[in-house]
């Protein structure tokens, strides 16, 4: 490198830093390496999960990008809560608010130790937005790394994955299936490292944050275990400091334009409801304004091309195999679909990107043409009405059912209403509903796939609704209606719902409405004692200063002219 390309630090410089720099000559630092900036470099690695076992070995690959473009990297650890094994049990709760904790120890580590750049590398569904509300916090030249996702299992010739277990113990109580086959699915669901590998929300977000353009092109659709994944990663390093060189800061990159952009891949692949979640708290991070509305409009004009699971055929190895979401943007981008002229992490905007971009392969099943769409508008709908003044969020992605009208099932507990549908209490045309499991009242806004997946097995997944004001997994698909706001915790209409109550869910008019008047409410509502605010612990801290889902459950409270 040239002594005028090169970028030099001042952070440690002069004689009165002469202590800090005696501590980093332990690390390894010598005079020459006091001038390089520095990278921070941090990943969620965890031995505990597939998503995240092998970041640590991508960490050292993008450290080794970062140290051949002459920065001086260090890398750090966060911490990740994996959905799939914490789901349907107590630890579900941590989920939403270890995305809050990752963002604040991120923004600790990196902005404690004075790092210049930040490459920051996640493989599940909380890392990726906790990454980027750290990175908009920072402000420092950064980008984002996915860790890929996992290769499909196959199962009697059939690709399987850790959706299809879910769905197999709802077979097993329905006895269409045994617990051999069940142990069977089990045994191969998970064959290797990488993020749930439909279109569920680990995906989803990795697609979204290439969209924004704060992560290389093409990099969200690589596997794990493939060699452009590794490519990615020490790529990763070496643009990092091609940005701090030009000076190209989060906000330049994360706009609104670029938010949009997200939005558009993430109604057109079908992504996660978590998204709306995810995509609300990282705006409000880069003091970007976005509302559940915005998601309404782009809803109403963004067709559904994906056919990919959890309501399709395909999983998102397939779509790598295709062209990746680097070819689906190009498409919707020559369609009119996209803003071209996104500032990304290349120093390029969105439009010169994809020049280089593949074409989706000819022949392809995974992404249906404009003309012939999976459907005609977006799959994540927000609902409003008495039930929901603030809002709630439908995923209707291969739901045939328009509107669903039938009496309530009220459960203040994921438990007993999974205990419910084991013991085949709930029949068709109910409408269940779990509450107090929001991001108050769960604490935490835990998901409920376990719940969704075992009506959806047994064959109820269109006949009976599913209402909570807690989420859903990215691989749940069904008749269900999560984010209901205000939650119960909050004192929402949900609080005061009663069992046979009518309830109606209408994707057409984009209407969630209890058949109770408001006088009804009203007398409920003096009679009802809500319980006290959970208060020990992460969880304690988390529900007392944790938003509405309806402004993306985020847990900082800056005003917009700070």
């Amino acid at each position: 490198m040239n002594e005028e390309a090169k970028i030099r630090s001042k952070i440690y410089k002069g004689m009165v830093k002469s202590p800090n720099r005696a501590m980093l000559r332990a690390t390894g630092m010598t005079d020459d390496d006091f001038e390089s900036p520095i990278v921070g470099v941090i990943s969620s690695f965890a031995e505990n999960t597939p998503c995240n076992i092998h970041l640590h070995d991508f960490g050292q690959l993008a450290k080794k990008g970062v140290r051949a473009s002459g920065a001086w990297p260090v890398q750090f650890g966060t911490i990740t809560v994996a959905d799939g094994i914490a789901m349907g049990t107590p630890g579900m709760r941590f989920s939403l608010p270890s995305r809050d904790i990752i963002a604040d120890s991120i923004e600790a580590a990196i902005s404690g130790h004075n790092c210049d750049g930040l490459v920051a590398i996640g493989g599940c569904d909380k890392n990726m937005p906790g990454a980027m509300i750290a990175i908009a916090n920072t402000g420092i030249p950064s980008i984002f790394v996915y860790g890929g996702t996992i290769a499909p299992g196959n199962l009697n010739d059939k690709d399987i994955d850790l959706v299809t277990v879910f769905e197999a113990v709802g077979k097993w109580n329905h006895g269409d299936m045994t617990e051999e086959e069940v142990r069977a699915v089990e045994c191969h669901a998970c064959p290797g490292p990488g993020g749930c590998g439909g279109m569920y929300t680990a995906n989803t977000m990795a697609s979204a944050i290439e969209a924004m353009g704060m992560s290389l092109p093409g990099s969200s659709s690589h596997p794990a275990e493939s060699p452009e994944k590794l490519r990615d990663v020490e790529e990763a390093g070496k643009a990092v400091v091609e940005l701090m060189r030009k000076g190209i800061m989060p906000k330049d990159i994360m706009t609104r334009k670029a938010f949009e952009n997200a939005i558009t891949v993430v109604m057109a692949l079908g992504g996660s409801t978590n998204a709306i979640l995810h995509l609300m708290a990282m705006a409000h991070a880069a003091n970007v304004d976005l509302t559940l509305e915005d998601f309404n409009n782009f809803q109403e004009k963004v067709p559904h091309l994906a056919d990919l699971k959890p309501s399709g055929k395909y999983v998102f190895q397939d779509l790598y195999e295709v062209g990746g979401v680097q070819a689906v943007m190009k498409y919707l981008y020559q369609n009119g679909f996209l803003h071209g002229d996104c500032l990304t992490c290349t120093g390029k905007t969105l439009a010169e990107n994809l020049e280089e971009a593949p074409d989706l392969k000819e022949g392809q099943l995974v992404i249906m043409p404009l003309e012939k769409p999976k459907r005609e508008d977006g799959p994540l709908i927000v609902l409003h009405g008495n039930l929901a003044p603030d809002g709630a969020v439908a995923k209707v992605s291969g739901v045939k059912v328009r509107r669903h009208e039938g009496p309530a099932k009220v459960f203040n507990t994921e438990e007993d209403a999974v205990n419910a549908v084991l013991a085949d209490e709930i029949v068709d045309g109910d409408v269940v509903v779990v509450r107090f499991v929001g991001p108050k009242g769960g604490p935490g806004m835990p998901e409920m796939l376990s719940l969704s997946s075992m009506l959806v097995g047994k064959g109820q997944g269109e006949s009976v609704a599913l209402l909570t004001d807690g989420r859903f997994s990215g691989g749940t698909y069904g008749l269900v209606v999560g984010h209901i706001a205000p939650e119960a915790q909050d004192g929402g209409p949900i609080a005061y719902l009663c069992d046979g109550d009518t309830i109606v869910i209408d994707q057409d008019t984009k209407e969630l409405t209890v058949h109770v008047s408001e006088d009804e409410l009203e007398r409920r509502k003096a009679k009802t004692v809500i319980p006290p605010l959970y208060s020990r612990g992460v969880l304690g801290k988390y529900a007392h200063i944790v938003s509405s889902s309806s402004k993306g459950a985020i847990t900082d409270f800056w005003k917009k002219e700070e």
